[in-house]
């Protein structure tokens, strides 16, 4: 079997294969390292679904390895070398900055689906030290970089092969060269989307368009987006363009969360059930949590997963009023969920620079205080690879019992802000969280008015959404309760993430 020198199950095995077939028909062969130049032919699209633990990212790293090895180039959003006939290129998408970031620490360079339809416009200076770094050109002579920082910039380079990276090493940041943005026209060539049940048809429409050879990786049990009531985008597809990973590898690192998670699959299993299976694993392992209050300190970083709406609105109002946060201004270090971007068309280019740097629908982001301009905002951009940025926002802070959010402060048009200490489990999907808080309450709300989705109580799917979010430990809530904070919210930390840099243009957009 054409499998690399890791012990797969006999699912991965045979997913491999099949995802080793369909590039092989491609003009990609795994097996002997063979790369032909891109031929035209019909468009092929290819499903591994699979429940949390099951090893879909394992495979998914696996095959961008061999890939790699094979010659293919890695697009990964920040420099895209000149088109070459012959060159076969992979991109590694995720659809939230989020999600991206998980793929990125266990060393797989993706970036989100985002940053690949808006592709940059760089100042020749860059293009010329990026093309030295990726090998495609001379070593520089720059006044941007000193011989010593150019050095620096190399031996990053090595290690990371990230182009924004090596700046980094050197003083500066890409971001820095970037002239504008343009929405991408030429099609690409193999695409793997992480998180697939998180696309719309309109997502899924677009990434057809621009990938001849497309890889999606979903998890069936997650909830269908909002906006999509019909299900998940592989859902329609046919049998022969799926397939299902169904053995469960993290379990096997006796991994208390997980064992949660597939414990749902029992379609006997009551909400009572499900919790007594909680406060008994608690007893047994620190990782589960019987918690009997939400615990501020962790709502800054690691938002509170809720499935009511106005459960999300008191506790945000909770933690603001715990921290003496004043109706008219944020906190540093209050957290922001974006919203939406409230641009007209006539201003594409702004709409294009936000999306770009991360300020898509979904975003989570740390408040560092106010911009230069009125209205603007200091964001850390969580999960983003340049995540710091100044740009044009529209705060709205909303209140228990009131219609209208109060809004402590806008700009005339740019990115809009919800508050980010408490999220629902919908729009906590694709992300993950070293710990993670769920409000018991609101799941036993939905067990009590007994829905179903796609053939399955409610409260199940939102609890198996939600648990798998932790990475590392689980907080079931199970009174509405909220302890007090052991200090003041803080951002020296991220601030000490900002890289010094060569100013081109001016930091703020909008």
């Amino acid at each position: 079997m054409t499998v690399p020198a890791l012990i797969f199950s006999d699912d991965q095995a045979e997913a491999y294969d099949r995802v080793a077939l369909m590039l092989r028909e491609a003009g990609v062969d795994l097996t002997d390292g063979v790369v032909l130049p891109a031929k035209e032919g019909k468009a092929q699209v290819m499903a591994l679904v699979g429940k949390a633990g099951s090893g879909k990212t394992l495979l998914l790293a696996e095959l961008y390895k061999a890939l790699k090895q094979a010659g293919v180039e890695i697009v990964s959003g920040d420099f895209e070398s000149r088109k070459r006939r012959d060159k076969r290129t992979l991109a590694i998408l995720a659809p939230t900055n989020k999600a991206a970031s998980v793929l990125r620490m266990r060393g797989v360079p993706a970036t989100t689906i985002h940053r690949i339809l808006y592709t940059p416009v760089y100042d020749p200076e860059y293009e010329r030290i990026a093309e030295w770094l990726t090998g495609q050109g001379e070593r520089p002579e720059t006044e941007a970089l000193s011989e010593e920082a150019l050095d620096r910039a190399f031996v990053s380079y090595q290690t990371h092969t990230s182009v924004p990276a090596a700046l980094a090493s050197a003083g500066l940041r890409g971001s820095d060269f970037i002239t504008g943005w343009k929405r991408r026209e030429e099609p690409l060539d193999i695409g793997f989307v992480d998180e697939a049940s998180m696309l719309d048809e309109r997502q899924f429409d677009d990434l057809q368009e621009i990938f001849p050879n497309l890889l999606l990786f979903g998890d069936p049990a997650q909830l269908a987006p909002v906006n999509a009531p019909g299900g998940m985008v592989f859902d329609g597809m046919k049998p022969a363009q799926k397939m299902e990973l169904h053995r469960i590898h993290r379990q096997e690192a006796d991994n208390p969360i997980l064992d949660l998670a597939h414990a749902l699959a029992d379609p006997q299993l009551e909400f009572s059930d499900f919790e007594r299976m909680v406060e008994d694993k608690s007893k047994q392992d620190d990782r589960v949590v019987w918690g009997q209050r939400v615990e501020v300190d962790l709502m800054a970083r690691s938002p509170v997963l809720v499935w009511r709406n106005n459960t999300r609105i008191r506790l945000i109002h909770a933690f603001r009023a715990v921290h003496g946060a004043p109706d008219t201004a944020l906190l540093e270090g209050e957290p922001l969920i974006c919203d939406g971007l409230e641009l007209p068309l006539k201003h594409r280019k702004k709409r294009l620079d936000l999306e770009a740097r991360g300020l898509i629908k979904g975003a989570q982001v740390i408040y560092l205080g106010p911009g230069r301009k009125p209205g603007f905002s200091k964001l850390h951009v969580m999960g983003a690879e340049d995540p710091q940025v100044s740009a044009a926002s529209i705060v709205k802070i909303e209140k228990p019992d009131q219609e209208e959010p109060f809004i402590p402060f806008a700009a005339r048009m740019g990115a809009t802000f919800l508050h980010g200490a408490a999220v629902t489990i919908h729009k906590a999907q694709g992300s993950q969280w070293d710990t993670v808080q769920v409000f018991a309450p609101d799941l036993f709300v939905a067990a009590r008015m007994g829905r179903v989705e796609a053939g399955q109580p409610l409260w199940k799917r939102l609890a198996y959404v939600a648990i798998t979010r932790a990475q590392e430990r689980l907080i079931w809530v199970v009174r509405n309760r909220l302890s007090k904070p052991t200090g003041p919210l803080v951002v020296d930390d991220l601030k000490a993430m900002a890289a010094p840099r060569l100013t081109l243009e001016s930091e703020e957009i909008g």
